[in-house]
């Protein structure tokens, strides 16, 4: 396996830069997951790393080496498409193979390394199966069997569970994150899907715009935002923003009809100045009218069984999402007060910055 590193990666069509000078270091034998909007830049990124794109400006280097102009079948890496793209004549293990016999290994050693790769991925009582007798879980799986047999230094993925119904997505990820365990492989994977890069990361990138918002662990990202945009992204559902003023030392003002709210500090915030508070659903308790920050009526509620999904409006402020625990029973229309947890808040100034509440 392998480290990777980019070095102010610009990538450019003409006059449209996809990408603006990109820094990322990846260590070996971590799971890395490029997340962000469609058109940030995310999938555009992998295939650089690849090999299928060319750089605009920057350098890759792999274990130290410069790959920027290295053709991208001699990099060493396995990237596993969206699309299966398998070869409907060939059985599930000349799929896996075939690779391998291109590349002049021994009989034996190709038929150790499929039959190690198929066990792995529960794929060995299907070996002599054609794709089209496969569901679209265990065609994924063959897809992904086909890239560990060629034992590559990177392993790539761009978006390989979106193809699947939700069932499979979540039996594939589990599947991914088993399979991540016990090779210990350098892995980058692309998605729009949060739960995929909450679930299976070691470390987050957050993208937009071509440019690098954030990297961190899910719960560095989750818990600490570094901006108003990651902030709304990670997280489903989205975090609570409302607009606020900082009102003195350690005060925040938060619209007419919600009281201030009294934080142990506001930061570097200048008192008067216009900045943002975050909340996520569950940061935000049910309360009697008297003790509350806000009372807001119920616009929605959602039984889920395990946890209720309360979303109610208050003239002034944005439509707000509150998560309660197992089966809340409440009616829309209904009033409720809300009282947002104090030490789980967030605040953002003008630029969209986080503030450091301290």
């Amino acid at each position: 396996m392998a480290d990777l590193k980019l070095t102010d990666i610009k990538k450019a069509y003409g006059n449209v830069t996809i990408l603006h000078g990109v820094d990322l270091a990846i260590t070996d034998g971590e799971f890395v997951v490029f997340v962000g909007p469609s058109g940030c830049g995310k999938s555009t990124l992998l295939r650089i790393i690849a090999g299928l794109e060319q750089v605009s400006g920057g350098d890759i280097r792999i274990d130290g080496q410069s790959v920027t102009n290295v053709p991208a079948s001699d990099r060493g890496l396995a990237m596993v498409f969206q699309s299966y793209a398998l070869y409907p004549h060939m059985s599930v293990y000349k799929n896996m193979a075939f690779a391998l016999e291109n590349m002049g290994l021994g009989r034996s050693e190709v038929d150790k390394r499929v039959r190690r790769a198929a066990d792995m991925l529960q794929l060995t009582a299907y070996l002599d199966r054609k794709p089209r007798a496969l569901s679209g879980g265990q065609r994924q799986r063959v897809a992904i069997g086909r890239a560990i047999v060629r034992d590559p230094k990177i392993f790539l993925f761009d978006e390989p569970l979106s193809n699947l119904d939700a069932e499979l997505r979540v039996a594939t990820r589990k599947e991914l994150a088993a399979l991540h365990a016990e090779i210990g492989g350098t892995m980058i994977y692309v998605t729009h899907d949060q739960v995929e890069a909450m679930t299976l990361a070691d470390r987050i990138v957050v993208l937009r715009a071509g440019v690098i918002e954030q990297v961190g662990t899910p719960l560095e990202v989750y818990n600490h935002p570094a901006n108003l945009f990651v902030a709304g992204f990670i997280g489903s559902p989205r975090m609570n923003l409302f607009p606020a003023r900082v009102a003195d030392a350690g005060g925040v003002a938060v619209g007419s009809e919600m009281r201030p709210i009294i934080l142990p500090s506001t930061g570097h915030a200048v008192v008067g100045t216009d900045i943002t508070l975050g909340a996520r659903p569950e940061h935000i308790d049910v309360v009697g009218e008297d003790q509350a920050d806000i009372v807001i009526t119920l616009d929605l509620v959602e039984q889920l069984g395990g946890e209720t999904y309360l979303y109610g409006s208050t003239p002034g402020l944005p439509q707000l999402t509150v998560r309660q625990h197992g089966q809340a029973a409440y009616d829309r229309n209904q009033r409720l007060g809300l009282r947002l947890k104090r030490d789980a808040l967030h605040l953002f100034d003008a630029d969209g910055s986080a503030i450091r509440i301290r």
